[in-house]
């Protein structure tokens, strides 16, 4: 049950970020998008990483998507959509997507079905 609850709160962090994140918006603002709603949760401090990065020639690139950035993020980047918290005891999860900062609002670039399937 902790997973299934552990799941749901970066699920919901992860589709909160990806519709919020824009391009102009800092890249510390995209990152709050996430970090808030899992503080607001009382894990806070389980996620440890930041929010994301931009893909390009390198897998891990400017723009970073931080708490710590405050650039604003270009238009036309691609970038991850990545929270994730790590709870001792209880395990960790972190879902991932891509995202094209279009003028118009970000489109998703992942096929992935990233709802929590149950086999029973």
């Amino acid at each position: 049950e902790r997973q299934r609850t552990l799941y749901g709160l970066v699920y919901d962090a992860q589709q909160r970020a990806r519709a919020g994140v824009r391009a102009g918006m800092s890249g510390r603002d995209a990152d709050a998008l996430a970090r808030e709603l899992i503080a607001a949760r009382g894990l806070g401090d389980a996620f440890g990483h930041s929010l994301g990065h931009g893909l390009g020639l390198e897998v891990h690139e400017a723009p970073r998507l931080s708490k710590t950035n405050a650039e604003p993020l270009p238009a036309g980047a691609v970038v991850t959509i990545e929270p994730g918290v790590y709870v001792a005891g209880d395990g960790g999860v972190r879902i991932e997507d891509d995202v094209h900062l279009a003028p118009e609002g970000p489109v998703l670039l992942s096929d992935g079905r990233t709802e929590l399937l149950e086999l029973v």
